[in-house]
């Protein structure tokens, strides 16, 4: 089973969420807090995703597995 990957990045208007692969966003608005709350709402739908989220730069700052048990390198503790 494939993991539908979304991403949350900067745009010049605001941030998008936006699976890979796809031309068009899912998501996007103002605000990061906004959208990376839109784009989990929307990851948690599909039965195994991950939402990655970009800083400002493009740099990764965090990935996160839907559902939880799904994660391929899931935390210690």
């Amino acid at each position: 089973m494939s993991r539908i990957k979304y991403h949350v990045t900067k745009t010049k208007d605001g941030w998008q969420g936006k699976a890979e692969g796809n031309e068009r966003a899912s998501v996007k608005g103002k605000t990061k807090e906004e959208v990376v709350k839109a784009t989990i709402e929307i990851a948690k739908k599909q039965t195994s995703s991950s939402v990655r989220i970009h800083k400002s730069d493009g740099e990764i700052q965090e990935e996160r597995t839907y559902p939880r048990k799904s994660d391929p390198y899931p935390p210690k503790g």
